[in-house]
């Protein structure tokens, strides 16, 4: 599999991490977008973390993460199921300039929301933007909600994504009170552009070649953004012939756009009457 998360456990050091690996998945949600460099690398870093958080969730559900914010990109959206189906986009100025994360994002807030059908609100978390990169906007979140110190290490181009994450667990101070900081800075030593072609097993052995590594069974990513039509045709029968009606004759056709998959559906008169035709029928 080329699109995965894939978590392990360094044995000996009661540390846990993950792995993840996209291509297909994200240039599919590149497809068709023109974004500038920095856009492309924070919303590349933004859809490795929140597979990485999706995969770690031990409740099942939709995982919706955002950074809004005032700088010049304003929000960065990422939409993960508990099946790793992944969509996500960015919303930014059209000129922008090289700077730091913090000015690139401005005074904002990370929003996490997880919808699960157990429960009949959603669960929100909400917190500043603490950091100087993605990284460690999340690195922050991770100390307030696990309490458990985590590192993450992120790698993006326009044809791949690579993550590694990294958590130290309560009881690795005693297992090894220098394993911590070992595993630091092994993992620092990342070389980018070389990880994307290697198995996590050669990653983490060339990273980690004194430890005993379990690996578990890797998770597939795919795709959130299939089309489905049926679901366009359900939210204007739900809006109602009448008000959908004066839309087409206002501007002869019904167009709906669906931002965070940058696809627009277009559908014209008989479209629309087949639509509601079809809905018609199903009336006893």
């Amino acid at each position: 599999m080329s699109n995965y998360v894939q978590r392990f456990l360094l044995e000996n050091l009661d540390i846990r991490g993950a792995v993840v690996h996209l291509d297909s998945v994200w240039q599919e949600m590149l497809s068709g977008r023109s974004y500038p460099q920095l856009v492309t690398q924070l919303l590349g870093e933004m859809s490795a973390i929140t597979l990485l958080l999706s995969e770690n969730l031990k409740q099942t559900g939709r995982l919706i993460i955002q950074l809004a914010g005032s700088g010049p990109i304003s929000m960065l959206i990422m939409d993960c199921t508990e099946g790793l189906h992944l969509r996500g986009m960015a919303k930014y100025e059209p000129a922008i300039e090289v700077q730091s994360v913090p000015d690139l994002l401005g005074h904002g807030h990370l929003v996490l929301t997880l919808d699960m059908p157990s429960m009949r609100e959603s669960y929100q978390s909400i917190v500043p933007l603490d950091g100087k990169t993605i990284a460690e906007i999340f690195e922050h979140y991770f100390r307030q909600s696990d309490q458990l110190p985590s590192r993450l290490f992120l790698a993006t181009t326009h044809n791949a994504i690579f993550g590694l994450f990294l958590q130290k667990l309560p009881n690795a101070d005693l297992q090894d009170p220098d394993g911590w900081v070992r595993t630091e800075a092994l993992a620092a030593t990342i070389q980018d552009h070389k990880l994307f072609d290697l198995t996590v097993e050669e990653i983490l052995t060339r990273l980690f070649y004194e430890e005993t590594i379990r690996i578990f069974d890797a998770q597939s990513v795919q795709s959130g953004c299939q089309e489905d039509p049926a679901k366009i045709y359900s939210m204007l029968r739900l809006l109602g012939r009448k008000e959908v009606d004066s839309i087409l004759k206002e501007f002869g056709e019904v167009i709906v756009s669906d931002d965070i998959c940058n696809r627009e559906y277009r559908l014209d008169a008989l479209a629309i009457d087949a639509i509601f035709r079809e809905a018609g029928s199903t009336i006893h």
